[in-house]
């Protein structure tokens, strides 16, 4: 998956992450604290800070330590919550680090690393059917298949 980019969901106010597929045309959106929001875009824009904030420290430790983030994987979907890793490739072997999705893709953007999700998790995702919802979620819905390229990198740090 590729970060196609952050959006404000009108309903809730609350950041919104749109995963695109990069062999086929699927969009997942991930929605995400507004903290996690802020790094992901700034990254994205090419922004350094004057000091390293702690995604950016966490790419660094990794660099400098010979460590890489070889993969992020989003590998489960629980009651409405996306559960993610980190992978890491170091001298000792491949190391599986527990990881709220968000963090990982800040970090994974950082780091030019793939962002890998499961393919139960988004069968399970796309099969949520938020039209059977509350009426705020039906306009997120409407509102998720009608944005447009020129409405992606709108979310405002």
């Amino acid at each position: 998956m590729d970060v196609k980019g952050l959006l404000l969901d009108p309903a809730s106010e609350t950041p919104v992450l749109l995963l695109e597929g990069v062999k086929e045309s699927v969009v997942l959106p991930v929605w995400i604290g507004p903290v996690e929001a802020n790094a992901i875009a700034s990254a994205l824009e090419g922004l350094k800070e004057l000091r390293p904030m702690t995604h950016d420290l966490i790419s660094n430790l990794l660099r400098e330590t010979g460590v890489e983030l070889s993969r992020v994987e989003i590998w489960a979907l629980r009651d409405g919550t996306f559960y993610g890793r980190l992978c890491l490739q170091s001298a000792a072997g491949l190391v599986l680090i527990d990881s709220r999705p968000s963090d990982a893709i800040a970090i994974a953007v950082r780091t030019a690393s793939p962002i890998f999700v499961a393919r139960t998790v988004m069968d399970e995702a796309l099969r949520l059917d938020l039209a059977s919802e509350e009426s705020a979620e039906d306009e997120t819905r409407a509102w998720l298949e009608q944005a447009s390229p020129e409405d992606l990198g709108k979310y405002k740090m």
